[in-house]
C-alpha cells in the first residue's frame, strides 16, 4: 500500500475565499459596479430612480458573493424610518445655515410647475445620494477601517469626497476642503453613529434637494428649483458661484452635529480600533 498523499484542494480554496474577502478586492469591485450604475442615476427622472435600485443591487451581489459578508447596513427593516430621521436632520442642517444667512441672498420665484419641479429634483437628488453613499460610506469607509480603523477610515473618505468635488464648476481649494468638513466627516460621522446607509442616504438626499429647490448651486451645479437665488453677500458668507456649501457657517454648523454623532458612535462601540499589525 502505498504512504504518498495527495493535496487536499481545500486549502487552495479557502485562500481564494480569503483572498476575495479581502477589502482590496471588494472595495474597488463595488466601487466601480456601483460607479457605471451611478451613469444611469445621473441621467435624471425615472432613470436615476431605476439607477439607484441597479446601485444597490450591484453592492448587495458583491458584498454577498466577493466579501462573502452581511448586510446589516443596507437591511430593509426600519430602512423607511431611517431613511426619514436621517432626512430630518439634512434639511435642519440647511435650514439653520440658511436663516442664519438670509440677509446675504436675494430670492425670486420661478415659474413652471411646483410638482414638476420637485419630482424631477427628488429623483435626481435620490440617485446621487444613493450611489455616493454606497461608494464612500458602503465601501470605501467600511473597507478602510477594517485595514486601518475607523478614524483613519473616516479622515481618508472626508478627503478623497472633497477631492472628487474639485473637478466641479467654480470649485476651488476652499470649497473642497468646505466639502470634506461639511459632508465628508458629517456623512461619514453619521454612518459611523447608526452603521446604516438608509440613514446617511436621507440625510445627504434632504441636503441636496433643499438647496436645489432653494435655487442655490449643489456643490457647483446649477439648480433650476422653485425660486431663483442669487448671493448677494461676501463669498466667505455665501459661498458665492459654487454654493451655500462653500460657505463657512455650514462648515462649522456641520461640526456642530458631527462630533457629538462621534461621540454617540464611541460610546456604542461601533468605532473600529486602528490595526496595528498582522499576524
Amino acid at each position: 500500500m502505498s504512504t504518498t498523499r495527495t493535496a487536499s484542494p481545500r486549502p487552495a480554496r479557502r485562500e481564494g475565499g480569503r483572498f476575495s474577502q479581502s477589502p482590496l478586492v471588494w472595495m474597488p469591485t463595488g466601487i466601480v459596479g456601483v460607479g457605471l450604475a451611478s451613469g444611469l442615476a445621473s441621467a435624471g427622472g425615472v432613470v436615476a430612480v431605476v439607477g439607484a435600485v441597479v446601485a444597490v443591487a450591484v453592492y448587495w451581489a458583491v458584498m454577498r458573493f466577493v466579501a462573502r459578508r452581511s448586510m446589516p447596513e443596507i437591511a430593509g427593516p426600519g430602512a423607511v424610518t431611517r431613511a426619514l430621521s436621517g432626512a430630518a436632520i439634512g434639511f435642519a442642517f440647511i435650514t439653520v445655515s440658511m436663516l442664519m444667512l438670509l440677509t446675504e441672498f436675494s430670492f425670486t420665484e420661478r415659474p413652471g410647475s411646483a410638482l414638476s419641479i420637485v419630482a424631477s429634483m427628488a429623483a435626481m437628488q435620490l440617485g446621487a445620494a444613493v450611489t455616493e453613499e454606497l461608494i464612500f460610506r458602503g465601501l470605501a469607509l467600511q473597507a478602510l477601517e477594517k485595514m486601518w480603523g475607523s478614524w483613519a477610515a473616516l479622515a481618508t473618505t472626508a478627503v478623497l469626497f472633497g477631492l472628487l468635488h474639485l473637478a466641479n464648476p467654480d470649485a476651488t481649494l476652499w470649497s473642497s476642503t468646505a466639502i470634506a468638513v461639511e459632508a465628508g466627516v458629517l456623512l461619514g460621522a453619521a454612518f459611523l453613529w447608526t452603521r446604516n446607509i438608509w440613514f446617511v442616504v436621507g440625510l445627504h438626499f434632504a441636503w441636496n434637494t433643499a438647496l436645489g429647490l432653494i435655487g442655490i448651486p449643489v456643490s457647483g451645479h446649477a439648480s433650476e428649483g422653485l425660486m431663483t437665488t442669487n448671493p448677494t453677500g461676501p463669498e466667505l458668507l455665501t459661498g458665492g458661484d459654487f454654493g451655500l456649501e462653500a460657505s463657512i457657517v455650514p462648515v462649522v454648523v456641520s461640526l456642530l452635529i458631527a462630533i457629538p454623532m462621534l461621540v454617540a458612535a464611541h460610546r456604542r462601540g461601533n468605532l473600529v480600533p486602528m490595526r496595528r499589525g498582522h499576524r
